[in-house]
């Protein structure tokens, strides 16, 4: 954070709004009066051509990004730094947006989407409103290949074949007429090799 934006704030003009195939979020390109380029992740309602302002006194309106301390209580933001100056580290999915708890002295605490609550200080930066593309998660796939090309931008292995569904070179679970199988694994087996039962107490038939 400038010295400009502790006192006062910055203005920036919506440029462009981009997709970037690694993540379901859509960017924007805002560019101050200085020539300053700044990337963040779009919130839903900004446009082109739209001014936003970083700032301790900027407005509370969609897009803009203030200090915790500065935005009340009851408001949606998204993108909340962790620590001082880090960029945003919590609720940067699509269609996310945490909610502005109270303010302690201990800090300002969010609500998350998952219903947790957490303690930031109120100098950790945030954009008002939510994430734009929240109905990305609603759209069909179709076909596999849709599927397959979206994790691989993501690099993220897709199929993920079930062990069971193997053969028994292939995995520790695959083969044999029992789906529910897999040999007993010891404890200090390497990763990869760790499936299954893992260091069981007995094996074997139980007696009667």
């Amino acid at each position: 954070m400038t010295e400009e934006e502790r006192s006062g704030s910055v203005e920036f003009t919506v440029k462009e709004i981009l997709h970037e195939s690694g993540r379901v979020a859509p960017v924007m390109v805002v560019k101050s009066k200085s020539g300053d380029t700044v990337m963040m992740i779009a919130a839903e309602g900004c446009f082109v051509g739209q001014r936003v302002y970083f700032g301790a006194n900027a407005p509370v309106n969609v897009g803009n990004v203030l200090p915790l301390g500065r935005i009340p209580e009851g408001t949606m933001v998204s993108n909340i730094e962790g620590r001082l100056n880090d960029g945003g580290r919590y609720v940067r999915s699509a269609g996310g947006y945490a909610t502005v708890v109270s303010h302690t002295p201990g800090g300002v605490l969010c609500q998350f989407p998952s219903g947790g609550i957490k303690t930031f200080p109120e100098g950790c930066r945030a954009t008002v409103g939510i994430i734009a593309s929240g109905g990305i998660v609603e759209k069909p796939m179709l076909k596999a290949g849709s599927n397959y090309h979206k994790y691989k931008a993501r690099s993220v292995k897709y199929p993920r074949v079930r062990g069971k569904a193997m053969s028994p070179y292939a995995h520790p679970h695959g083969g044999g007429a029992h789906p529910t199988g897999g040999r007993p694994v010891g404890r200090n087996a390497p990763p990869g090799q760790k499936v299954g039962i893992i260091a069981p107490r007995r094996t074997g038939r139980t007696k009667k």
